[in-house]
């Protein structure tokens, strides 16, 4: 799996990859999350302008996977990760994770953040894995707490929601981009 830039005529597929990746939520009874439009394609091409938009491509050069990240605090806070349903379980997520955290380190960056479900399997359980932590509510920086707000705002608290942290420059274990 190759990990490249977004290009920007690439925008509409990340739409349908982020519709295609939300359909499991249905199965687990958050209906609300499926049914949710990803962002508009203006957004993403803000993302994708600024650098901060990848991509995993299969042998075709075509993308199954994406991630999306913003820069809050000092860090990057990881908006978007979404990988299409005909790739999944493959590591294609932790892959793009950690071509992030190498990028940031290399960057001085000193941790990935990102806000995420705590009850469903393939969110906090699986960042976890992926070396992030849960950050108590009192560890929250302005702009995490920020985010937060926001997502309230939009009704994601109506399920079990947290924000986590990967430190880097000291990735070790499952952190690391070779997995050892």
């Amino acid at each position: 799996m190759h990990i490249r830039a977004a290009r920007q005529n690439e925008l509409s597929l990340l739409q349908d990859i982020e519709r295609a990746a939300g359909q499991c939520f249905r199965d687990i009874g958050m209906q609300e999350i499926a049914d949710d439009e990803p962002l508009p394609l203006g957004e993403l091409a803000r993302y994708q302008l600024a650098g901060l938009a990848w991509v995993a491509v299969n042998d075709a050069d075509t993308p199954v996977a994406y991630l999306i990240a913003d820069r809050v605090d000092g860090n990057l806070h990881i908006e978007q990760v979404s990988v299409h349903p005909d790739s999944s379980r493959r590591g294609i997520g932790r892959t793009l994770l950690d071509h992030l955290a190498v990028q940031s380190t290399t960057e001085g960056t000193p941790a990935l953040t990102l806000t995420t479900f705590t009850e469903v399997p393939w969110n906090a359980p699986y960042y976890a894995r992926c070396g992030f932590q849960l950050l108590d509510d009192r560890r929250l920086t302005p702009g995490l707490r920020q985010i937060r707000e926001r997502e309230a705002a939009h009704g994601l608290d109506q399920w079990p929601r947290s924000c986590m942290r990967r430190t880097l420059g000291e990735l070790s274990g499952a952190g690391r981009p070779d997995g050892s």
